[in-house]
C-alpha cells in the first residue's frame, strides 16, 4: 500500500501544488491549512509521513511537533518555513522534527526528502511509487522495465539497479563511495571506476544525448545527480 501523507500548510497553492504532485508520484495525501485541525487529523488518521508548516494559525509547527512526540507519535515529520535563521531550524530538530526545508524550494528536493525519510522509518513503510516517468523515459520498478519514447530499454541487471537508485535519491548529489556501497555492496574497496564506466553505460541508453547529460549529471569533485524530475 502506498505511503500516506499530511500536508498541514495555511498557503493554499503550495498545499494544492504539494498534494497533487505527491498523488502524481502515487502517495495517498490528506491536507489541513490550520494547526489545530491538522494536530486532529494526525491524531485521528493513520499517516506515514508530515509535511509541517511552520508558521500555522491555531497552534504552529512547532507545537503540533512537540505534542506529537510527547505523545509518542514517531510519525516522520518535514518541517517547512519561510525562516532562514539557523536557530529556527535547531528548535525544530530539537522539538523533534526529523528535516528541514526552507522556502522556497525545488520540487525534486522535497520528493527526495519524503523519500529519504520514508525509507528511514523502517520496514513496511512504502519507500514511494512504483513507476516515474522523466521527459521521455519511464521506469517501471515492479516490472523493471524501462522505456524511452515508448520504446524498450534493455538494461543490464546492474544498470537497472543503479537507474533505480539515482531515481529513488533524486536531486541528492550521490558519492561514488556511496553509489558503491548502496548498488554493488561493495566497502569501498574496488576501484570507483566500476561507477563512471556503468555510468557511461547508462548514458549512452537513456539520454537523447549521451555527451551532453540531462538525466545523470557529474557533480565535479563529488559523484553524481540525478536531475529528472519525475511526472508521475
Amino acid at each position: 500500500m502506498n505511503a500516506r501523507i499530511l500536508i498541514v500548510e495555511d498557503e493554499t497553492g503550495l498545499a494544492t501544488t504539494l498534494k497533487d504532485r505527491l498523488r502524481k508520484q502515487g502517495y495517498a495525501v490528506g491536507v489541513a491549512q490550520d494547526g489545530n485541525s491538522g494536530m486532529d487529523m494526525a491524531m485521528r488518521e493513520p499517516f506515514d509521513l508530515l509535511i509541517l508548516d511552520l508558521m500555522l494559525p491555531g497552534q504552529n509547527g512547532l507545537a503540533i511537533c512537540q505534542k506529537l512526540r510527547q505523545l509518542g507519535s514517531n510519525t516522520p515529520i518535514l518541517m517547512l518555513t519561510a525562516r532562514r535563521q539557523t536557530m529556527d531550524k535547531v528548535i525544530g530538530l530539537r522539538t523533534g522534527a526529523d528535516d528541514y526545508l526552507t522556502k522556497p524550494f525545488k520540487m525534486v528536493e522535497l520528493l527526495a526528502r519524503v523519500d529519504a525519510l520514508l525509507r528511514r522509518a523502517g520496514p513496511g513503510k512504502s519507500t514511494g511509487p512504483v513507476r516515474y516517468q522523466c521527459g521521455d523515459l519511464q521506469i517501471d520498478i515492479r516490472s523493471t522495465e524501462v522505456t524511452r519514447e515508448g520504446r524498450p530499454v534493455a538494461l543490464a541487471a546492474k544498470e537497472f539497479q543503479l537507474l533505480r537508485y539515482f531515481v529513488e535519491h533524486r536531486g541528492a548529489t550521490l558519492s561514488r563511495d556511496e553509489l558503491l556501497r548502496e548498488v554493488w555492496g561493495y566497502g569501498g574497496q574496488p576501484s570507483t571506476r566500476t561507477v563512471d564506466v556503468h555510468v557511461a553505460w547508462l548514458r549512452q541508453k537513456i539520454e537523447p544525448d549521451p555527451k551532453n547529460p540531462q538525466l545523470i549529471l557529474t557533480v565535479v569533485g563529488l559523484g553524481y545527480k540525478f536531475a529528472g524530475e519525475p511526472k508521475g
